[in-house]
């Protein structure tokens, strides 16, 4: 069953310009392979609302989805072993 999902992520901000653009094409692809990608919004670099390994700013990307619900199991994996993502969120979104 395909679903509208949005996912926020947070990029380390230390990262240059070349791998923050490398991470935002990487998940844009993988969504793309197993969904259909809507809208990717970038927020860009953003205070934190508490530090994250010590830092206190970070890079902010969301995209808008759709995809089958077995999808975002992988995708929250990726998310978690891929270095340079502090922080990462998938929410179903209602109809």
């Amino acid at each position: 069953m395909v679903n509208k999902y949005e996912t926020l992520f947070i990029i380390n901000s230390n990262q240059g310009e070349e791998e923050i653009t490398a991470l935002v094409e990487k998940f844009k692809s993988l969504i793309e392979s197993a969904g259909q990608v809507e809208n990717v919004d970038l927020w860009g670099k953003r205070r934190l609302a508490y530090p994250i390994n010590d830092l206190n700013e970070g890079y902010y990307v969301l995209i808008n989805f759709n995809a089958e619900t077995s999808f975002i199991q992988e995708l929250e994996r990726v998310f978690k072993i891929t270095d340079g993502i502090m922080r990462a969120l998938v929410i179903k979104k209602d109809e």
